[in-house]
């Protein structure tokens, strides 16, 4: 574990070229500091955990810093927050420097937030006021003397408003928008995209050509003040708190992030870490967290360091979008069309907000491309609306107890002695059998769910309870289930069961979108039932085809004809409404339900969206995604799950995730909620 951080340590910070994100980083290296926490007899001097930074390189002039450089301890839960918060108070109060209130708590602490910006630090000496030095962190106590650099520079000052000698830290970034013109630039230069903005501002800071710096318009924040000596009437005296600090710094013309806070108590600081992780994406530059500092400066100076961090201040990182885990089995899913998808069982842990214990592999291809085992230490991704993803395997952290996936030969669920299949030329094994015991238990999850008949308090427990009963088969006998059938049932007491009736009742009433989304067609998703819906306006014009006949033939001709439908997926509907057991499952169903006479609904008035197609990424605070797309196809449009070149417009709400970068790699226009619903108006 410590041979493959300072692997990483090196290939960040002294080669700026990073092979993981920063939070799969701060992932391995907090399981180390827990590791060695657990067995304290093993922890060694030289451990990572021990380090702030890596060493220069040899290119650059080395400086030797005036005044130690500092990393801060990282928090990532509410927990590790008030955990902080009491560990601060504790310690002082042994020092008997703060007044307690009577019912325990402290009167006096309070705390400065500052947004974390996700770059590269940089440490500024300034003597009578002009720019002498400007240095990387390097090692904490040796960096890089790239002053010729930072002079180009445009927000870091050259000559200070006040003749002051100070040593100044702050965070040199590239903002978003530069990011992009220059990922433009390569793009038309036909050259490899840049991955993201911090890389380029770490690789830019080390172009020996003062010039080309210039040219990538870095910008900079300026945060700390490390020594000062004030000369004049400037101040009376050094700032006492650090919210002072950083209004002298803005005196003295520096360029600061006014978004910072003072708090009195932990509770709003946290407020404060959850207001910004909703808003961090929509500002110019990357956000990784929030610096927490005691805002006091006598109590910064009395809590002092550890060996390697300060006592007053706190990293509070936001979710991180990827963390390594252990894959602790991996087992095979049916899905409701047979499909066998592997899916990796993983040690839980928290991600981009949520835990996650599960991660699909997708198919057999997958498992060899990634080469994961049993064991093995991954990187997991989960980024934005993105369902968490094995990005890569940590092969350096084999033990040799790692155990390889065997793809089975047989597997009993499919049913019929479990026979499978691959389709040659497609990566997706199947069961021989479509009707599994399994397959159509998942076709039920999908006929109450959301985007189909949306049967509030049935999700899949309820289903299992049903089959195990035998109260269902078939899809009609959801809407024949009776109060006293449901009773019967284990921990279903009489009012869920009055709750779950009603909603049952409520969806009878259904579009007929929504009933075509509900039959788990082969090769139709939502928004092909959109299409159809749309195209014939019954469920009668649709399921009256024979694929022998020339009827058939003349339907199949005109749904090839639908824009989004190629005969692939006419073949599949075809074939569907074709088949006799299907044709029994559909006419029962159909008996119990009313279809909205959703035409009128579905038949856009205004075309203005006409053959335009719109993909929504992110959340959405004034809408449900669903309401988005709903809006779309009223005016004509119709919503992808995926950006291509045919991509009209990208909707992007707060933490957009792949398919806005993806966006921005093709040159489609991303609209923000507020564009989107101006465009509506």
């Amino acid at each position: 574990m410590r041979k493959i951080i300072e692997k990483h340590n090196h290939l960040y910070y002294v080669l700026d070229k990073p092979e993981i994100e920063d939070s799969a980083y701060d992932s391995l290296l907090e399981e180390l500091r827990r590791l060695e926490e657990e067995y304290p007899a093993l922890r060694t001097k030289d451990s990572p955990t021990e380090k702030v930074g890596g060493k220069p390189v040899e290119q650059f002039k080395k400086i030797v810093h005036k005044v130690s450089q500092w990393s801060f301890n990282d928090a990532f839960t509410e927990e590790d927050m008030r955990a902080f918060d009491e560990r601060v108070k504790n310690f002082l109060a042994r020092r008997s420097l703060t007044e307690k209130k009577s019912e325990g708590g402290f009167a006096n602490i309070e705390y400065t937030c500052e947004l974390k910006i996700d770059g590269l630090k940089i440490v500024l000496e300034y003597k009578r006021g002009i720019l002498v030095t400007g240095a990387t962190r390097g090692d904490g106590k040796v960096g890089e003397d790239v002053t010729s650099n930072v002079r180009t520079i445009k927000s870091v000052p050259l000559t200070l408003k006040e003749p002051v000698d100070l040593i100044a830290e702050g965070e040199i970034f590239l903002p978003k928008s530069q990011f992009e013109r220059i990922n433009k630039l390569q793009k038309k230069r036909e050259e490899d995209l840049y991955a993201n903005p911090r890389n380029v501002a770490a690789g830019t800071m080390r172009q020996l050509d003062p010039k080309m710096v210039e040219q990538r318009k870095l910008s900079a924040f300026v945060y700390d003040i490390a020594t000062i000596f004030l000369r004049g009437d400037l101040r009376k005296q050094e700032p006492q708190t650090q919210e002072e600090e950083l209004e002298l710094l803005d005196e003295l013309g520096f360029n600061i992030n006014k978004n910072f806070k003072v708090y009195k108590n932990i509770e709003e600081v946290i407020g404060y870490w959850k207001e910004w992780g909703k808003k961090k994406d929509k500002q110019d530059y990357l956000i990784d967290g929030v610096v927490v500092k005691v805002n006091q400066k006598k109590y910064q100076e009395a809590l002092g360091y550890t060996g390697k961090a300060p006592r007053f201040g706190i990293a509070f990182k936001f979710a991180a979008e990827q963390v390594t885990t252990v894959v602790e089995d991996i087992v095979l899913q049916i899905g409701r069309q047979g499909t066998l998808t592997p899916v990796a069982h993983l040690r839980p842990v928290l991600v981009a907000g949520s835990t996650v214990s599960r991660a699909t592999l997708h198919n057999e291809d997958e498992i060899k491309r990634l080469d994961v085992r049993i064991g093995d230490t991954v990187i997991l991704q989960k980024a934005g609306d993105v369902i968490p993803d094995i990005v890569s395997v940590l092969t350096e952290l084999r033990t040799g107890k790692e155990r390889e996936f065997i793809w089975p030969k047989k597997v009993a669920e499919c049913g019929d002695g479990g026979e499978i299949e691959r389709i040659p030329g497609e990566a997706a094994w199947r069961c021989k059998n479509k009707n599994s015991y399994s397959q159509i238990k998942r076709r039920f999850y999908h006929f109450v769910g959301k985007h189909a008949f949306d049967i509030d308090g049935m999700g899949p427990k309820v289903i299992d309870a049903l089959f195990e009963a035998k109260m269902i088969s078939e899809y009609a006998d959801v809407f024949t289930l009776k109060k006293g059938d449901l009773l019967t049932l284990e921990r279903f007491a009489e009012k869920s069961v009055d709750n779950l009736l009603q909603a049952i009742e409520k969806a009878k009433n259904v579009t007929l979108a929504r009933l075509i989304i509900s039959l788990s067609i082969p090769q139709v998703g939502e928004e092909t039932a959109y299409l159809l819906a749309q195209e014939f306006g019954s469920i009668e014009r649709l399921k009256e085809v024979r694929p022998d006949d020339t009827f058939g033939q003349v339907k199949m001709e005109r749904l090839e004809e639908i824009g989004g439908i190629g005969p692939i997926v006419a073949k599949s509907i075809v074939q569907w409404f074709a088949d006799k057991e299907n044709q029994k499952i559909l006419d029962k169903l159909l008996k119990q339900i009313t279809i909205q006479s959703a035409n009128s609904k579905l038949q856009p008035t205004n075309l203005k969206f006409s053959d335009k197609t719109f993909v929504l990424t992110g959340t959405l605070n004034g809408m449900s995604r669903d309401e988005a797309k709903e809006k779309v196809r009223a005016f004509g449009g119709s919503v992808s799950s995926s950006v291509s070149k045919e991509t009209d417009f990208v909707v992007a709400g707060e933490n957009s995730g792949s398919k806005y970068d993806r966006a921005i790699e093709l040159g489609v226009p991303i609209l923000t909620e507020i564009e989107f619903v101006k465009l509506l108006n």
